[in-house]
């Protein structure tokens, strides 16, 4: 009878490697300024500040509906005020029932977001700016106007958008890094 024998190959070890070589890696889900991080709530709190502080501000003033820049300014901080006062509350509630916020349909929504607002609050931002710098410089007609609450909220938009910057490039390399 004849019966083949099964054989046995010998297999090398695999290599030993070193502690340092394979040091634990950080992963994208660790970083402070991702949505249901302190930082995440941090950021959208100030967000939420400036974009406040701009509005408030640029409506205080009796002739900033004459401009349509500032009334654009107006518009795009209210609508990133409202913006990041909801995802400081999303961030808030996933901090205190330790929620994990980095489904991928979650952080889409987030990007898209923070993109559309933080393009907006720039446009408006810069298109207010340049209003304030042909009405003070250019027309040097400060005297009536307020060029100083006008270059404030100006200022206050470009901070706030400042902060909207990281919290948007953070959520796109986590789309990205998928």
């Amino acid at each position: 009878m004849s019966v083949s024998h099964s054989s046995v190959h010998p297999v090398e070890a695999p290599p030993l490697t070193d502690a340092a070589n394979n040091a634990p890696r950080v992963r994208m889900k660790d970083i402070q300024g991702m949505p249901g991080t302190l930082g995440g709530l941090v950021l959208r709190f100030f967000q939420f500040l400036f974009a406040v502080a701009a509005l408030c501000i640029m409506a205080t003033t009796s002739d900033f509906n004459s401009v349509t820049a500032f009334c654009y300014l107006v518009a795009a901080v209210g609508l990133q005020s409202a913006w990041s006062l909801s995802l400081a509350i999303v961030d808030i509630y996933a901090l205190l029932v330790r929620r994990c916020l980095r489904n991928s349909r979650v952080i889409s929504l987030f990007t898209i977001g923070d993109g559309i607002t933080s393009t907006l609050t720039f446009a408006a931002a810069c298109a207010s700016a340049g209003i304030t710098v042909l009405i003070s410089n250019d027309l040097d007609s400060c005297a009536k106007n307020h060029c100083t609450r006008f270059e404030t909220a100006t200022a206050m938009a470009f901070i706030s958008w400042f902060t909207v910057s990281p919290s948007f490039l953070l959520n796109f390399w986590s789309l990205a890094s998928r």
